[in-house]
């Protein structure tokens, strides 16, 4: 069972103070992770992940999981309509990687959990570095 991590911990009374701050952390981690995404089209994971695992101290693996579970909301919903408004979204396209995604996900999210937090965290930096490099270098 994975463990939650202590600013949910309501076991301990913890003040109204911190419970807030950490609610105020928590939505503004949301805020520039939706914000970046409206604008450069970043998924949560290039923001929030290491958000919640450097800002709050979540797991690896709590924090890619409770980034899955975010996006299992409508949350990009009204960002891509936008977009689609303006011409600039291809449906077909949009719905065979929902259902490659979806089917890779679910397959993948099996076996990750139990792969070390340490290795997990060292292949997602490696993963984010490649892209960066390569779009940096790209013409």
């Amino acid at each position: 069972m994975p463990i939650v991590p202590s600013i949910w911990n309501f076991d301990k009374k913890e003040s109204r103070i911190m419970e807030l701050n950490n609610i105020l952390i928590i939505a503004l981690i949301g805020i520039v992770g939706g914000v970046l995404s409206g604008f450069l089209g970043l998924g949560g994971a290039v923001i929030i992940i290491p958000a919640l695992v450097f800002i709050l101290g979540y797991s690896q693996q709590m924090a890619q999981g409770t980034t899955l579970l975010m996006l299992v909301m409508p949350v990009g919903s009204l960002a891509a309509y936008q977009y689609y408004k303006a011409g600039n979204a291809d449906i077909k396209t949009a719905l065979i990687l929902g259902a490659a995604f979806f089917i890779s996900a679910y397959v993948s999210a099996k076996y990750v959990t139990h792969i070390p937090q340490e290795m997990l965290r060292k292949i997602f930096a490696v993963v984010l570095v490649v892209i960066a490099v390569k779009m940096f270098f790209q013409k």
